[in-house]
């Protein structure tokens, strides 16, 4: 999240508007983005629809219904451009994101 943060112009000079969305409560994401000063909105998924939506859920250390790490590009149409799988110690390719991004 900090990655997003921290290189917050580069991504508005491409015209992406980042994100951050997980199965944590809204009163975590609050906490969240006050401790990480976070320039972004944070979405709970609390009930995993997009998640499922996304088919980015998996099993993880034996319990069900956590998100994969991913990232999404997805137009003002609400069209999916572009979708990356990480595992979950590794962190997303903002350059590679970025150069998707400036394709549009």
């Amino acid at each position: 999240m900090e990655l997003l943060r921290d290189r917050s112009a580069e991504l508005e000079q491409a015209g992406v508007k980042p994100f951050g969305i997980s199965r944590d409560s809204a009163w975590t994401h609050i906490a969240w983005a006050q401790t990480l000063d976070l320039n972004f909105p944070l979405l709970s998924d609390w009930n995993g629809e997009a998640m499922r939506a996304f088919g980015v859920e998996r099993e993880f250390r034996g319990h069900k219904g956590v998100a994969q790490r991913s990232a999404f590009l997805v137009d003002p149409d609400g069209t999916v451009r572009g979708a990356w799988r990480y595992d979950t110690a590794e962190l997303p390719d903002l350059d590679e994101l970025l150069r998707a991004a400036h394709a549009l």
